[in-house]
């Protein structure tokens, strides 16, 4: 599928670290759930063969063709965006979800990756002119129209995560500092404006709230945060042992299998599992800043920042929730947590960086 001249060149760390990530993923979302009638694990394999079709797929795929397309993506990338905020499955309070042939995808999650290649064109192009500021506006507008539809859902922790890819992006494509410091505050403002007004849904306002005072409600808003920190904290340095967390196997824990999986690992795990996950997310992100400092061009870069740029701040924020550092906001933990989307959507993404990684002309340590 992928010529030798070209395998020379795989970036087999990264390639090792992801699938160790996921594998790790499989056995705790097994730990957490085996007991579920819903199969977790089972299905989040079928996620991860699927995932890596698209892995092989993504970096068989010569991104420098992609410009060509990145019209044609954008506007695919809206369709499905305003198709779900119209006829969408609602769970939760939210329309995120759209079912096709019995099977559940989420267009946020593939909106991802498709505006980190449409903005890495869009940027690209514009590389001579991007420390002006009606540039840095205008590409800020690019990724503001997905963005505010994801929002609509209400999806706040996907909207945070464009927002985090397009500062990623631009700064490495050479935005002014000034002019990204001064989006950051008008970006204060407007959240501030968007509480006061009650733009912000109640159930997004108690998690923040939760954020800053759990105990102020320890039985519904700081239930999550509080149960997470007991789990962690009553894991020590080498846990419980896997598949005996007393918080994880009593239901203590909401979302155990999703958002709060890494409650799971520090529990049974202890100090020392938590502390190897941590490290194969730094290898990754090493081993990803690497492909892209060493690109040909812009556009391979670029597509490769935002890659690193989308993982990092998913990563940062979920660890981050579950420890009580961070508000919760609903993000993932990439190839770990429980979904058929998001497994997809990052095997996608990192088959996308080891073919960027490939097409380069020098080997890298």
């Amino acid at each position: 599928m992928i010529d030798a001249r070209l395998r020379k060149n795989l970036d087999v760390p990264l390639l090792l670290t992801t699938l160790l990530i996921v594998a790790m993923g499989i056995l705790t979302i097994y730990s957490a759930s085996h007991a579920s009638p819903g199969r977790f694990y089972q299905k989040q394999v079928v996620w991860f063969c699927l995932g890596m079709i698209g892995l092989g797929i993504a970096a068989w795929l010569d991104y420098t063709r992609l410009p060509r397309f990145s019209r044609a993506l954008y506007i695919l990338n809206l369709l499905p965006l305003l198709i779900v905020l119209k006829f969408g499955d609602e769970r939760k309070g939210a329309i995120r979800w759209i079912e096709i042939g019995g099977f559940q995808f989420q267009p946020s999650e593939f909106s991802k990756i498709i505006m980190i290649v449409c903005l890495a064109v869009f940027l690209s192009r514009r590389q001579h002119e991007i420390r002006r500021f009606s540039t840095l506006a205008y590409s800020f507008l690019y990724i503001g129209v997905p963005t505010i539809l994801i929002f609509r859902q209400p999806d706040l922790g996907t909207s945070l995560v464009l927002v985090a890819i397009w500062f990623g992006m631009t700064f490495i494509a050479g935005a002014n500092l000034k002019h990204l410091a001064a989006f950051l505050l008008a970006g204060l403002l407007l959240f501030s404006g968007m509480w006061h007004f009650n733009i912000l849904k109640d159930y997004q306002k108690n998690r923040l709230s939760a954020f800053l005072n759990p105990e102020i409600d320890p039985k519904e808003t700081g239930y999550h945060v509080l149960q997470s920190r007991i789990a962690i904290g009553s894991g020590r340095t080498t846990g419980k042992g896997f598949g005996n967390g007393t918080q994880v196997q009593g239901k203590f824990i909401p979302e155990n299998h999703t958002d709060f999986i890494f409650t799971v690992v520090g529990e049974e795990g202890g100090f020392v599992v938590s502390t190897l996950l941590v490290l194969l997310y730094g290898v990754f992100f090493v081993r990803g800043g690497l492909i892209a400092a060493h690109a040909e061009d812009a556009l391979g870069q670029l597509i490769a920042a935002g890659i690193v740029a989308m993982y990092a701040f998913h990563t940062i924020v979920n660890l981050g929730m579950t420890v009580g550092i961070m508000p919760v906001t609903g993000v993932p933990l990439p190839l770990f947590s429980y979904g058929g989307s998001s497994m997809i959507l990052n095997l996608t993404a990192v088959g996308l960086l080891l073919g960027i990684g490939m097409r380069r002309h020098k080997l890298m340590f």
